[in-house]
């Protein structure tokens, strides 16, 4: 849980990275004004915040248009969070067979906060796929990906994401309480299968948890496609089963356990 009121909490360096966060891969420069918008803080503190963040790197403001965008230092440590995590490597080649075979988009998602956020796409090379860009957040709704995310989280990670300010309770009571059931689904056929109009989705979209030394909670692999691109059935009988596949031969590769923890605690 995230104690706001702990001593230690530093709230002007997490507001600072909140600011970093509005960030999207489809900007191109956000201003102080939008800033403010999609971080819920005050435009006074924003102008402050954005500034010191230019002064350090982390951001570069145009003089053209008075645009905020990510700075050389920002960049820097990305590379550096990407690096780390060395279970990407081995994934590209993986994931990127697997979108030209299947037609399908592949995406990587990991959880931030109340949402999950994507890390990284993989797009058939003249295909039309759905249009989802890394850095777009996924809420915890009955989406494949947060689907697969709550049915492979531990009874203690669950109770960790409880604890937190979700901001849709209902949505997270629903993926709760469907948990046993996509549990079994996933032991039975090795992935979890979202419909296109099952909840919120707009797409047909199948997904499987994988599981890394480096990070504390499991990532989703996730391959989606529009209806009229890619059928339940298909998405059922042949882009699932490759994608589980995908996903074991990473395992393999990078020695770590199944991503589905199959004994409750």
């Amino acid at each position: 849980m995230t104690d706001l009121n702990d001593p230690r909490f530093a709230t002007t360096l997490a507001r600072g990275l909140s600011v970093l966060r509005a960030f999207r891969v489809t900007d191109d420069g956000l201003r102080n004004a939008e800033i403010a918008q999609r971080t819920g803080l005050p435009k006074s503190t924003v102008s402050r915040l954005t500034f010191t963040l230019g002064q350090l790197g982390y951001l570069v403001q145009s003089p053209r248009d008075d645009r905020f965008r990510p700075g050389p230092t920002l960049v820097a440590v990305g590379h550096v969070a990407a690096a780390s995590l060395s279970f990407l490597v081995p994934a590209h080649d993986l994931m990127q067979r697997l979108a030209e075979e299947t037609g399908t988009l592949v995406v990587l998602a990991v959880r931030d906060g109340e949402k999950m956020v994507l890390i990284r796409t993989w797009r058939p090379t003249h295909v039309a796929s759905i249009w989802l860009e890394v850095g777009q957040r996924i809420p915890f709704q009955p989406f494949s990906s947060p689907r697969a995310f709550v049915a492979a989280a531990t009874p203690e990670e669950i109770d960790r994401i409880v604890s937190e300010s979700i901001a849709d309770r209902d949505a997270m009571a629903d993926l709760l309480t469907t948990r046993p059931l996509v549990r079994t689904e996933m032991m039975r056929q090795g992935f979890v299968s979202t419909p296109a109009g099952s909840g919120p989705a707009a797409y047909n979209a199948v997904s499987v948890p994988f599981r890394s030394g480096n990070l504390a909670e499991p990532v989703i692999f996730t391959c989606g496609a529009l209806p009229s691109e890619a059928s339940v059935e298909r998405m059922q009988s042949d882009v699932g089963p490759r994608l589980a596949a995908a996903v074991r031969t990473l395992e393999r590769l990078t020695g770590q356990a199944p991503g589905l923890i199959r004994t409750e605690a």
